[in-house]
């Protein structure tokens, strides 16, 4: 496998952008996959779809700032379905169980590390459609089937493979990220419950004492659940 600069403890935990390049003032990404998102985009631009980034490197203090939205009832819950969750008569757990579905915890977000992107592809879109990275958009019947079925069949060339490409119980389905296999395996590595839980004690994210006295649960159904890679996906 591939090797890369030795990961630290304030890169997994989205607290420096000292391994980030900007692709442009909104979007950056690790600047070791660089190489490889150049090519899947000339991949897959040659086959007539323009592979964009909606969401790339996101700090610990932007999925604070969602997070505690989230918690506070500023920013709606939706569960599976897409429904809003009604949250009055739920515990902190279940609030906070509710977010996970769709939002990690600041500090256990895969855009901490710009390794993983939640792409689209504006060209297959109507005009001034609002993309709202919803499975739907994606699947068959989806304005983004085209792309979804190329990355299918062609992500694994480039070193990508979907971490959420089925509900596990944890995270739910996201047909929208892709995660670069050679970083991203470094990065789980590196990863630590107890770094995280350190990091939060010091934060002022909404539901602390729950979430602390409940992490290996979280970290187990929601941080380390992912997907398998395909064996296929290349590595180099």
């Amino acid at each position: 496998m591939q090797k890369f600069k030795a990961i630290n403890r304030a890169q997994v935990l989205g607290k420096t952008e000292e391994h980030l390049y900007y692709l442009n003032e909104r979007v950056a990404i690790h600047q070791e996959m660089k190489p490889a998102f150049d090519a899947i985009v000339t991949a897959a631009k040659t086959d007539g779809i323009d592979l964009k980034i909606a969401s790339g490197f996101r700090s610990f203090d932007r999925q604070l700032m969602l997070w505690n939205n989230k918690f506070s009832g500023k920013t709606a819950i939706k569960d599976i379905n897409g429904d809003i969750v009604v949250v009055d008569n739920l515990s902190s757990l279940q609030i906070i169980e509710s977010i996970l579905l769709y939002s990690a915890l600041p500090g256990a977000s895969r855009h901490h590390w710009g390794c993983d992107i939640d792409v689209y592809a504006p060209n297959l879109l109507a005009q001034n459609y609002q993309l709202q990275l919803e499975p739907w958009e994606y699947s068959e019947s989806g304005p983004l089937a085209e792309l979804s079925s190329w990355l299918l069949q062609h992500a694994h060339r480039f070193g990508f493979y979907f971490p959420y490409a089925t509900f596990q119980g944890g995270i739910a389905q996201e047909p929208w990220h892709l995660s670069y296999l050679p970083l991203a395996q470094q990065f789980q590595q590196t990863f630590s419950a107890e770094q995280l839980a350190q990091t939060l004690q010091s934060s002022n994210i909404l539901g602390k004492k729950v979430i602390i006295d409940n992490l290996d649960l979280i970290a187990k159904r929601y941080i380390n659940n992912v997907c398998a890679a395909p064996t296929n996906v290349i590595l180099t």
